[in-house]
This record gives structure tokens, C-alpha cells and sequence, in this order.
């Protein structure tokens, strides 16, 4: 009953139409209340009852400022607890390499893994990314700094790297721990000379197999150059596939990348970062790049590369047109995307000059209900709204996946689109009413522990489902219902409102 109710509301998805614009200069509290749900849906993973609450006490601005700022925003003593005790959070690239990573590799004449070997070398390495799914899904949920959390989302789609792509599995975390949040709200070039140092890309791309033409790696294997890392470096990290660069700026900037490679297994130190340079597999030629001449040297020819291309024009505006489309519309105004880059270039590629720019605009502040919600997004904001405890992240990654958008699962360079295009359909409607009927009836089980699989079943009563409290959701969302949806949950039995709620049009929207 509760799941067809929620389909006929979700009948009215595809042709709904976008929310009213709104304007900071309305007067009406009303209108101000949407404005602090149209912040949280855009600097947060969406409102919560606590974080409406602040907003309206200490009003946007401020809380923008503070946001901006997430140093000064002290977490929660639970989520710190809770991630204090993921161990694989706490080691650096190579230690996680030495403890999980396949024993062949430190072998001095390594030999091929058997099927059933390789099987439980995977399952004893699968904690790495259980443990950094369940780290970003809480601190998405709990942590006070959701700017900093939005945009390690943003940003780790933008530098993608794919968990089943051979060892990358094992630096998910580091990656993002190290790479990725550190420089959230940083400088890009900072974040740029992160990740393309890190393992997890260097291994992603291919880069630790680019060598000079004729060297050769362990054991006598030839090597060569490898385009892959110096393709998407170019066409997705900086300058985009109209960046004003040809394929033979792709050659140089391979041969200039020739030597930035990994630690050898058997040569690893205790700990580190993992990341090597080869002075012999590096191309010691001559090199052209995006019409200069690079002066022959070693590593730092990398390191002059990634220079240019965090200053490039063209890089400031691929950057700025990826983050007015994340934050403002699918299709990004073109106005507002000329002054973000202009931002990003006067201030060097300070991030959080940036987004202070973006958001002070007027396309930001009008476009209230006008992006639809990732299933990434999706999942969070219903749980942010619904107010429910989560100690059990698997029930809501086993959705994002089933929604077609698994944690650290998308397998291309190009990351996850974030445009209703690429999300609505009416496949996604049916799963995401399914998923706000069992969420609002307390039928999933977040609320336990995440099993262990060191430790036997025990067979046990369920404890009773508690229903999410469904008057004070629609207090919270009140701002964002349209008058179908106020109608729809009047009439409906109490049992079916919260479902009604998460599960209809409305709050698709973001």
C-alpha cells in the first residue's frame, strides 16, 4: 500500500516543473526559509532539522562565511569516534601497499597467484574500501563542515580514480585523505600536484608505466611511452577537450611525465607517500609544450607543466563551467561562468575565493529547485532530512548502487555527470520511492552495527521499526512542498506521509 501510494506521487515526476525562482531580496519569511533550504541543498548534502535551525539563527551569510572556513568548525565527538576506530584510514599509501597489498609483489622471483590465492588476498583487502565508503558517508551525514565534504565530492569526481581497477583499491582512502581533502578549499595547484603524485592516479592513468622510448623496467621488459595520465590530465583535469591544445602537446607532455612513477615493491620504505622518480626511464630530450620550450631537466619538467596548466585560461574556465554546473544549473549561465574564471585567475586558483564569488551571485541565489539530485545526493539528503541515526552505511551504498551511482565505482576518467539528464528516468523514480517507503518506515537497518565478518551469526529478534517522525519532516521541507504534495500528505493515512514526502517530486529537486 505504502509503496503504491509513493508511485502515484512519483507519477507526477517527469512532468513536474522546476521550483519557483527565488531572490534574496524577498521579504517573506517563507521565502526566506526556502533560501535556507536552497543553501543546504547546495553548500550541504541537503538540510537537516539542526542545520535549518542554525542557518535561521545565525542567517546565511554567516553561515556561508563559516563554511567557507571549515578549520574553525570543531566535529562531532560521535563522528570522531566513529572514525577513529577505521583503522585503514590512518595508514599513508605505502603502508597500506605493504600490508594488503598482493605478497607476490614482495616476492624476489614473484610467482602467479593461484584463483583461490588472489580470491583472499581481495577479500582480506576489501576493509580499505569499506572503511573509506563508511568514512565519507558519515562525515557527509554528521560532519558540521559540509562545504569542505561537498567539495571532496566535487573534486574526487573531478580527479576520478576507479576502486576495481587493479591495486587502486588499495589507496581509495589515502587518496582521498591525502590528495583530494587536504586541498578541498585550497589552490588547485596544490590539489593538481596532489593527486599527480598520488599511487591511486598514477596507477589509475598508466603514468607508472611511461617511460623514455627503449628503456626498460624489472626483469628487461620494455617499456615506452604511455599517453593515458597526459590525455586526461589535459582534457579533464585542466585545460577541457577545447583547452586549444593538439595531439602533439599530448606527445610532449607524456615524454615531460616520463619517469613520475610508483616505489617498486620489493624496494618500498615503512611508509610514505609511494610516489618515484626514475631519473633513468625519464626522456631527457628536447620538448616542446603548448607552444614553449621546456628546459631540459628531470622531475621539475613536471612540476613546470603542471604550472602552466593550473594558469591557463583555459583551465580557469573549464574549471569554472564544471563548478557553476554543480552548483547553479546544468547548463551554466555564461555570464556567471566569465566571472568565475576571472576569479580563478586574479587569485590563482584560490578555491575558496572562488566559491565566495559564486555564491554572492545572483544566479546561484535564483536558482532554487533548479538541479536534480544525483543518487549520491539523493541517498544523503533523505537521511539528513529524515534525522536518522546511521551506524550502518551498507543499506544506503547497496542504494546508491542500485540507482546506477556506486561509491568509488565509476569506472571512466570523465567521473559522474551531475545533470538530470544523466539521473532522472522512470526506472530512478520507482527505486527512489522504494527506497523513501523503506526509510521512512524504519525497515532498513542503519541503525546496527555493521556486521563482522570475523565473528559468528547470532540469531536475534529485529527490534521494532521507528517510523520517521513524519510532522516534523514536513516542518523541516515545508518550504520546498507545493501545494500537490501539502495535499497529497494531508489526506494520506500518518503511516504514509514521510514516505510521501521523501519519496515525491519535491524533493528531487535541489
Amino acid at each position: 500500500m505504502l509503496r503504491r501510494s509513493l508511485l502515484a506521487a512519483g507519477a507526477a515526476f517527469l512532468s513536474a516543473p522546476a521550483l519557483p525562482r527565488l531572490t534574496l531580496a524577498a521579504a517573506e519569511p517563507a521565502s526566506f526559509d526556502r533560501y535556507i533550504l536552497h543553501v543546504l541543498d547546495r553548500l550541504a548534502f541537503g538540510a537537516s532539522t539542526a542545520d535549518a535551525t542554525l542557518v535561521k539563527e545565525i542567517g546565511v551569510e554567516r553561515y556561508i562565511a563559516e563554511q567557507l572556513n571549515p578549520e574553525a568548525l570543531g566535529e562531532p565527538p560521535a563522528l570522531t569516534q566513529n572514525l577513529a576506530e577505521l583503522a585503514t584510514q590512518k595508514l599513508d599509501p605505502v603502508q597500506l601497499w605493504r600490508e594488503y597489498g598482493p605478497p607476490r609483489l614482495f616476492q624476489a622471483q614473484p610467482a602467479a597467484a593461484t584463483p583461490e590465492e588472489e580470491a583472499a588476498w581481495r577479500q582480506r583487502a576489501r576493509i580499505i574500501q569499506d572503511e573509506a565508503s563508511a568514512a565519507r558517508v558519515w562525515r557527509a551525514l554528521y560532519s558540521p563542515r559540509q562545504l569542505q565534504e561537498v567539495m571532496v565530492d566535487f573534486w574526487f569526481n573531478h580527479f576520478n580514480v576507479y576502486a576495481n581497477k587493479g591495486l587502486d583499491h588499495l589507496w581509495l582512502g589515502a587518496y582521498e585523505n591525502e590528495a583530494i581533502r587536504p586541498h578541498a578549499l585550497g589552490r588547485f595547484r596544490d590539489l593538481l600536484g596532489a593527486t599527480a603524485h598520488h599511487p591511486a592516479m598514477l596507477f589509475y592513468l598508466d603514468n607508472f608505466q611511461n617511460s623514455a622510448p627503449g628503456t626498460r623496467g624489472p626483469g628487461g621488459r620494455e617499456l615506452g611511452i604511455n599517453e593515458n595520465y597526459a590525455r586526461e590530465l589535459m582534457e579533464l583535469h585542466t585545460l577541457g577537450v577545447d583547452g586549444g591544445y593538439i595531439q602533439a602537446d599530448v606527445v610532449a607532455l607524456a615524454h615531460i611525465l616520463t619517469g613520475w612513477s610508483m616505489v617498486r615493491p620489493r624496494f618500498l620504505p615503512p611508509s610514505g607517500n609511494g610516489f618515484a622518480f626514475y631519473p633513468e626511464r625519464h626522456d631527457k630530450g628536447a620538448k616542446t609544450f603548448l607552444g614553449r620550450n621546456i628546459p631540459v631537466g628531470g622531475e621539475e619538467e613536471g612540476e613546470t607543466a603542471l604550472d602552466m596548466l593550473s594558469k591557463s585560461p583555459a583551465t580557469a574556465m573549464h574549471v569554472a563551467s564544471k563548478l557553476v554546473q554543480y552548483f547553479v544549473a546544468d547548463t551554466p549561465p555564461p555570464a556567471l561562468v566569465e566571472r568565475v574564471a576571472a576569479r580563478f585567475r586574479e587569485t590563482d586558483g584560490d578555491i575558496r575565493a572562488v566559491l565566495t564569488a559564486l555564491f554572492a551571485s545572483a544566479e546561484f541565489r535564483d536558482s532554487a529547485g533548479r538541479k536534480f539530485k544525483s543518487p549520491y545526493r539523493y541517498v544523503l539528503s533523505a537521511v539528513r532530512a529524515a534525522g536518522v541515526p546511521v551506524n550502518n552505511v551498507q543499506p544506503l551504498l547497496n542504494q546508491m548502487a542500485r540507482e546506477g551511482q556506486p561509491l568509488y565505482g565509476c569506472a571512466t576518467p570523465d567521473g559522474w555527470k551531475d545533470t538530470k539528464d544523466a539521473w532522472l528516468s522512470p526506472d530512478a523514480t520507482t527505486l527512489r520511492v522504494s527506497f523513501a517507503a523503506a526509510l521512512s518506515a524504519g525497515q532498513l537497518p542503519l541503525r546496527d552495527a555493521p556486521p563482522d565478518p570475523d565473528k559468528p551469526v547470532i540469531e536475534a529478534s529485529a527490534p521494532a521499526p521507528e517510523p520517521v517522525d513524519a510532522g516534523a519532516l514536513e516542518k523541516l521541507l515545508q518550504p520546498i512542498l507545493t501545494e500537490r504534495t501539502r495535499s497529497a500528505v494531508a489526506e494520506a493515512s500518518a503511516g504514509l506521509r514521510a514516505g510521501l514526502i521523501l519519496g515525491g517530486p519535491d524533493f528531487m529537486w535541489r
